[in-house]
């Protein structure tokens, strides 16, 4: 099959949703499809773009094998509600022209990648004009966590930005999230429950798996291998309620056995970095490079991820794959029933979000037990070789997206046929072809 993937993020960005987009095109690409890209240039989770990217030109790149074209940007240093939507609104109107070279491509499925939903209209009209299957894979449920958050807070608002959501999702002919329940939140928004799918995130146990030795970065923070490493490692942003980690950490100064090692970037970490001011128990390091990620995880004994309560199946942290992966015990902040609490609970700890106290009292009574650490690390590593393979998740995914397209291509081809031919015509008696269009268009 001929697959669009149209994202707003893409490798080399390190974490978040980028990541998982760029390895499901490289394994849909592996797999014998024809895969093409549309993304902004890497600016996550710094929020700053990438040195040796453009925020205002146009880009195409080969990839591991995958055809990028990139589309202009607006950043933002200090993301805020509006500052955020206008960030993304600004992705999806440059991305226009990308989508519109692609007609003359032809694609059989356009996959568009939750955020951001604002490329749904263009995602739509570009199949409908070709004849392509149309899917929706969700990450972040981003106007649920806009409003929920408090990003944004007009009432009347939420009501029409809800109603626009719910419009476009039911005309996907596929809805995919990443948790159980993510995927029935597709439903309650009016989703035919046969066209919903739920295509987790997952990890490559080969490359993500536990050391048989000390790692490296003990010794390059100068943390001495008696000590217990509680690490923080990911964006460090609104949604993922990081100072209760600051919180817990001051109560737990007293503690000379225990380190908190902070890693990543994102618009929260000065105000972390101001919370955690003083305290000789908290070290930070920024993001690391992806070649040294096996690394950064072994540096582990505990693992720790925080969520805010109202984030809670708006968004599952794409961090915790790589956690489970490592072999480390990880301690996480979720009410019960959540995707989160459901994920953990039997693999790891889970204590109540926002209660530093909780965490503080859950990371102190693991420091003290290393069997326990050691058995609920082990269990962690089981399920990620047994449910997280990304070979089985992606191949999931490509025969529910085979299927999709053989029950609805028959009848879209009169509707491919209808709109290309009046183009075929006009650019007829001019000597104009998809190679010369192509060449034509914005790089």
């Amino acid at each position: 099959m001929k697959i669009l993937i149209y994202g707003l993020n893409y490798a080399p960005e390190l974490t978040g949703t980028g990541k998982y987009t760029a390895e499901m095109a490289v394994l849909l690409a592996s797999r014998g499809h024809e895969v093409r890209v549309i993304c902004a240039p890497p600016y996550y989770p710094e929020w700053r773009v990438s040195a040796g990217y453009s925020s205002w030109r146009y880009r195409r790149e080969t990839r591991d094998g995958v055809t990028l074209w990139r589309a202009p940007l607006w950043v933002p240093s200090r993301p805020g509600g509006a500052k955020r939507m206008l960030h993304l609104a600004s992705f999806a109107i440059s991305s226009l022209p990308l989508l519109a070279r692609h007609v003359l491509w032809r694609p059989d499925a356009v996959m568009l990648i939750a955020p951001t939903l604002m490329c749904a209209p263009a995602a739509l009209a570009l199949a409908r004009v070709t004849g392509a299957v149309t899917w929706l894979h969700i990450q972040d449920y981003e106007v649920d966590a806009a409003f929920d958050l408090g990003l944004l807070k007009s009432s009347r608002t939420a009501r029409v930005a809800k109603w626009f959501e719910s419009a476009l999702l039911r005309r996907f002919d596929g809805v995919s999230s990443i948790t159980r329940q993510m995927s029935a939140r597709a439903t309650s928004k009016g989703v035919p429950s046969e066209r919903v799918l739920c295509l987790p995130n997952w990890v490559d146990v080969s490359s993500i798996y536990p050391l048989a030795r000390v790692s490296e970065y003990r010794q390059q923070l100068g943390i001495p291998d008696h000590q217990v490493v509680v690490l923080y490692s990911g964006n460090m942003g609104a949604k993922q309620g990081i100072e209760t980690l600051a919180e817990a950490a001051a109560l737990l100064a007293a503690r000379s056995d225990i380190t908190f090692v902070f890693c990543g970037n994102g618009a929260a970490k000065e105000s972390l970095l101001l919370r955690c001011a003083g305290l000789v128990n908290c070290v930070f390091i920024p993001l690391q490079p992806a070649e040294r990620l096996n690394e950064l995880l072994n540096l582990a004994d505990i693992h720790v991820l925080p969520q805010r309560a109202d984030a809670a199946d708006l968004v599952m942290p794409s961090k915790l794959t790589g956690m489970f992966a490592s072999g480390r015990v990880t301690v996480a902040m979720a009410h019960h029933g959540t995707a989160l609490h459901e994920a953990v609970e039997s693999r790891g700890v889970v204590v109540p979000p926002e209660r530093a106290s909780a965490l503080a009292e859950a990371i102190s009574a693991l420091a003290s037990d290393a069997g326990r650490r050691a058995a609920l690390g082990k269990a962690a590593r089981d399920y990620a070789e047994r449910a997280l393979s990304p070979e089985s998740i992606v191949r999931s995914f490509e025969e529910r997206l085979a299927a999709v397209f053989l029950q609805t291509g028959a009848t879209r081809e009169t509707t491919r046929a209808a709109y290309l031919d009046p183009l075929s015509s006009a650019g007829g008696g001019h000597g104009v072809n998809a190679a010369t269009a192509e060449e034509a268009a914005p790089d």
